[in-house]
């Protein structure tokens, strides 16, 4: 039986989210998806960062990119008002402020002065480790509630299958968002590509309409393959309809072994997890194929 761990952005309770340190070592680690975020800058630039304004708990400022620069400080400033080159200011490999009661901050290694990385070079580092096994879960980041921070959701979506396609990675991908518009036009421009449709209690109403009684078969119609709800949605009528329409269903986010055994036994696909070594650990005691751990890196040839 094969049950997938998706490592969320990268593996967040072990090293920064979003970067490439933390990419890297989940790759090593062993996962069968590498789940990330990406939002559009300033100058179009596809940058991986989870929130659509610069996080002050993932970003910290360090210097202004030239003196006098009026968006100075960066953090708190909308992801779209910045240009990548300020965004490379930031430093993202340590939570801050290191709360005692940030889960994340007790167990997360922090990699200082890293620097926030573009959708290129993530795949041009996964392209170097040779990762044709480890599926590529890009999450777009769009908010039909929040016009001022989201850019047109299909000029998005094209520029991201666009940048997919140029490094040959369009053939082991999936597409995901909570706004299914994103969903609907992936489906038209990369029919080939797995497309998660996402969901949560509270953005149900992002959907123009309501979903109705039946979200798996609203996802179905917005063109998911596969359904990918909170965990605390996910339930035996849940999972009853998502089988009724099609969808395997992907749950997110079990940090917890208990959780993640109580998901198996309703039959998921796929575990999204901030804790790829605990989801391996329960694999191994369940009997499952496990990922195997990706590394090390191609040898670069020098002329």
């Amino acid at each position: 039986m094969r049950v997938e761990i998706h490592g969320h952005r990268g593996a967040r309770g072990l090293w920064p989210e979003n970067t490439l340190p933390g990419m890297s070592r989940t790759m090593e680690l062993g996962v069968h998806a590498l789940e990330f975020d990406v939002a559009l800058t300033a100058d179009r630039r596809l940058v991986l960062t989870h929130d659509l304004t610069v996080s002050a708990v993932t970003s910290a400022d360090t210097r202004p990119l030239r003196s006098g620069d009026p968006l100075y400080p960066y953090v708190g400033k909308p992801i779209n008002a910045l240009t990548l080159a300020q965004l490379r200011m930031l430093d993202v490999g340590v939570r801050w402020p290191r709360h005692l009661d940030d889960p994340f901050a007790l167990t997360q290694a922090a990699f200082p002065e890293t620097r926030m990385p573009t959708l290129g070079a993530v795949l041009g580092l996964v392209n170097a480790y040779d990762a044709e096994d480890v599926r590529l879960h890009v999450e777009l980041k769009s908010d039909p509630t929040r016009p001022e921070l989201t850019p047109d959701p299909e000029m998005f979506t094209e520029l991201v299958v666009d940048e997919l396609d140029r490094h040959g990675r369009l053939g082991n991908v999936a597409i995901l968002s909570f706004d299914w518009r994103i969903i609907r036009h992936a489906a038209t421009i990369a029919p080939g590509t797995r497309r998660f449709a996402l969901i949560e209690l509270d953005t149900l109403h992002w959907h123009e309409g309501g979903l109705g009684d039946d979200v798996p078969a609203a996802a179905r119609a917005a063109g998911a393959t596969t359904l990918s709800p909170e965990h605390v949605m996910v339930d035996e009528a849940l999972m009853a309809q998502a089988a009724a329409a099609g969808l395997d269903v992907a749950v997110w986010t079990v940090n917890e072994t208990a959780l993640a055994a109580r998901m198996l036994d309703l039959g998921v696909s796929g575990v999204v997890t901030d804790y790829p070594d605990r989801m391996r650990q329960l694999w191994r005691e369940r009997g499952l194929e496990l990922p195997e751990p990706v590394g090390p890196l191609k040898p670069v040839s020098v002329a």
